[in-house]
């Protein structure tokens, strides 16, 4: 099964059986990615801590950049004048660029939603911008994503049901404005909104289905709601997306969340967590998480996970990533961020691998 359309198809590859959980291949102008995936997330047109080759060579397909931070800086201008994100940050794979819309949510009282954009300060130096659906597409287009996300009203938690539906209202009616400016050179993913509300979540879909969308995502997740009612959202809305296109869950999570979701069909994730949680000594292994600062680590010359293939792993004690924690080396922040983000993209790779063995979720 399959959804093509100009620089971008979907290809359903194989099933489970005794889950939601999909095997697929997306190709997009810059590369193929085999799905489930985890994008890593390079907000700034930069993995923290890491170079686009130490990125690739950890198994990263796609990574995700923002649209919001951006177009603040260094400008969407400059980025199109070097030739694109591509060129400018020397990533050869696929891009995916985020609307903005979870950032300018999150500027709380220094934003002000309107029926035709967003007026917000800049969190940088207080300069005033006004973000429309048209100019969310414009600057994706000039910094060359793969594929797009549309400009959304990210529903806050808790929202009552009319809040949530005065939101995604207002969302479907900026997907219609996205989807009349994007023209072809890009794919655009529409997002579907609701809150925790489930009338409201097929509302939505139903509503974005009506445009052509090449992929759609679940949105509003993750932004305070008990992981509960964030799994409940996903187990009912993931199998009502349409089974030829990618299901992306945008901001989620967890390595067991992912595992979850991949189950309930979805087929991309994002989030920061691997990469934040290095830089504050979080590590996380195949069986437990580690706070490398902890003075248990002291004279630990175990690696971090004896499973894991990573470069750090393969190389450094625990005892050496504390010591490289606690004197303040960024020499420790690279290392912990190499593993925590191999962690997470082999898991991506295991999750594949049983799948298609039909074997998921097994001993991954």
């Amino acid at each position: 099964m399959k959804w093509r359309d100009m620089n971008f198809d979907f290809e359903l590859i194989k099933k489970d059986e005794h889950s939601g959980a999909r095997l697929a291949r997306m190709r997009t102008a810059h590369g193929i990615v085999h799905t489930p995936a985890f994008m890593p997330v390079g907000t700034q047109g930069t993995v923290k801590a890491l170079t686009p080759d130490m990125v690739r060579e950890l198994g990263a397909q796609i990574i995700l950049s923002n649209t919001y931070h951006l177009y603040l800086r260094p400008g969407h201008g400059i980025v199109a004048t070097a030739g694109g994100l591509h060129k400018f940050m020397n990533w050869s794979g696929p891009i995916l660029t985020d609307s903005g819309g979870y950032q300018v949510f999150s500027l709380g009282a220094l934003r002000k939603i309107t029926e035709e954009g967003v007026l917000f300060q800049s969190h940088i130096d207080g300069s005033r911008h006004f973000l429309t659906p048209e100019a969310a597409v414009d600057i994706q287009l000039a910094l060359g994503s793969d594929i797009m996300m549309c400009l959304d009203e990210c529903t806050p938690y808790p929202a009552t049901f009319r809040e949530a539906e005065f939101s995604l209202e207002r969302t479907v009616r900026w997907a219609w404005r996205c989807h009349h400016r994007r023209g072809d050179a890009a794919a655009l993913f529409g997002i579907v909104q609701g809150g925790m509300h489930m009338k409201l979540r097929r509302r939505s879909l139903e509503a974005l289905l009506e445009m052509p969308f090449e992929g759609l995502a679940l949105g509003g997740l993750s932004v305070g709601e008990p992981k509960e009612e964030m799994m409940a959202v996903v187990e009912e809305t993931t199998p009502q997306l349409p089974e030829e296109r990618p299901r992306y869950i945008m901001g989620v999570g967890t390595p067991e969340d992912i595992v979850a979701c991949v189950a309930r069909g979805a087929d991309m994730f994002d989030c920061v967590m691997p990469t934040r949680s290095a830089r504050h000594g979080l590590l996380f292994t195949s069986e437990e998480k580690i706070v490398i600062k902890h003075a248990r680590y002291r004279e630990d010359q175990a690696p971090i996970d004896e499973l894991c293939d990573c470069y750090t792993c393969r190389n450094y004690s625990r005892a050496y990533l504390r010591h490289l924690f606690v004197s303040g080396e960024i020499l420790g922040l690279i290392l912990n961020t190499i593993h925590n983000l191999r962690h997470y993209l082999r898991l991506m790779e295991r999750i594949r691998e049983a799948i298609a063995a039909g074997r998921f979720p097994g001993n991954i």
